[in-house]
């Protein structure tokens, strides 16, 4: 069994095929689903967890459908958005059980978007909301721009903000070297991996997974965007994490299955899930 650790399926581009795309899921091994509640900003981010509750509260979940699981945050372009009405709602969806994290939230450094020190301040008044809590975090981290780098205002800020809580996250999308995926391990996250390490291109960013261990690794779609390799361009969806775990079992010199099992299991230590499938 494999689960899309972070996939945006509350998209306007499911809206016409949303239970066909997760019956596909389910038909390629992917027996859960973390729907991550940003939306197009703090407006839209219980989106996904009314999309969870739809769909679990349907007999054939479990058999037919992934298990759903959400997640709620303001991504770091939208932290201008991050406004008092804004996080109380944030604090409202993170009681809820079906929400299991907070994310995904981090620093963007890559586009032009809100500036840092607002990105900074949201994500530091989103990281102590978590913590209160007790929600592990989804981070996002990309960019440097004008000799600042996102990662090393990430570090200083989870150094500062997060480690005292004793609580743990993902580092969604990883995109990083060893140096990032070091310090990730040393906050004892855990480190996923989406469709654009299956590029040509990502020769690097596969060195660095093929030297994480086992039990440090999730996997993910990130759909609708960055479709693996053999999907390139197209939208991609959860059902084709498939394809990015064979390419990652393969780094790691393990069977698909032995993958898939290690990173349900990560999940389900991370998250205190308990999947029957």
């Amino acid at each position: 069994m494999l689960i899309d650790s972070h996939a945006h399926i509350d998209s306007p581009r499911f809206a016409e095929d949303r239970e066909a795309m997760l019956r596909r899921a389910w038909d390629a091994g992917v027996g859960a689903v973390l729907a991550i509640g940003i939306g197009e900003g703090p407006a839209e981010m219980h989106h996904a967890l009314e999309i969870c509750r739809e769909f679990n509260a349907r007999p054939e979940s479990g058999a037919g459908l992934p298990r759903l699981y959400a997640s709620a945050g303001v991504y770091p372009h939208t932290t201008t958005e991050a406004d008092d009405v804004a996080l109380s709602k944030l604090d409202n969806l993170l009681a809820q059980p079906e929400v299991i994290a907070c994310g995904e939230i981090g620093l963007d450094y890559y586009h032009e978007g809100a500036p840092h020190d607002v990105q900074r301040r949201g994500l530091i008044a989103q990281l102590e909301i978590a913590a209160a809590r007790k929600r592990p975090i989804l981070i996002h981290c990309r960019g440097t721009r004008e000799g600042t780098d996102a990662w090393n205002d990430l570090f200083a800020v989870l150094d500062e903000h997060w480690r005292q809580s004793g609580l743990r996250g993902v580092m969604h999308c990883f995109g990083g070297g060893w140096e990032q995926a070091r310090r990730s391990l040393d906050l004892g996250f855990l480190i996923s991996f989406a469709g654009n390490v299956t590029y040509p291109k990502a020769q690097p960013l596969r060195h660095v997974a093929a030297r994480l261990p086992l039990d440090s690794l999730l996997v993910e779609t990130d759909a609708p965007w960055l479709a693996p390799k053999p999907n390139r361009g197209q939208r991609n969806e959860p059902g084709w994490v498939a394809q990015t775990a064979e390419v990652l079992a393969g780094l790691k010199g393990v069977a698909a299955e032995e993958l898939g099992a290690e990173t349900t299991r990560n999940f389900e230590r991370l998250f205190r899930v308990g999947l029957v499938v």
